[in-house]
């Protein structure tokens, strides 16, 4: 296994799980749970933050030295990371128009 396909597992795993606790903070806050909606959010925000630590290993090994051949599988866990990244940022936005209705 390459060395790099682990990290590619957790970016997946932790993205997805940050756009799951996002979207659920949606359904909350369209039922007018607005504090369950900030406690997904803060969920959502863990689980980033994962993620995020996991993509520093892979900054800090190349800023070593370590030769990282990008693998259709590492560029696609950065896509999860950076599309859940996305939707919780545009989530919170509708969260705030919610709150006004």
């Amino acid at each position: 296994m390459n060395p790099y396909e682990e990290v590619s597992f957790q970016l997946i795993l932790h993205g997805g799980n940050a756009r799951a606790e996002a979207y659920c903070a949606l359904k909350a806050a369209r039922n007018g749970d607005f504090a369950g909606a900030e406690k997904h959010l803060k969920k959502a925000d863990e689980e980033l933050k994962i993620a995020h630590e996991e993509q520093a290993k892979l900054l800090q090994d190349e800023a070593g030295g370590a030769s990282i051949t990008p693998t259709f599988l590492l560029v696609h866990a950065h896509g999860h990371v950076m599309t859940a990244i996305a939707e919780k940022n545009l989530i919170e936005e509708m969260l705030e128009i919610l709150k006004k209705k």
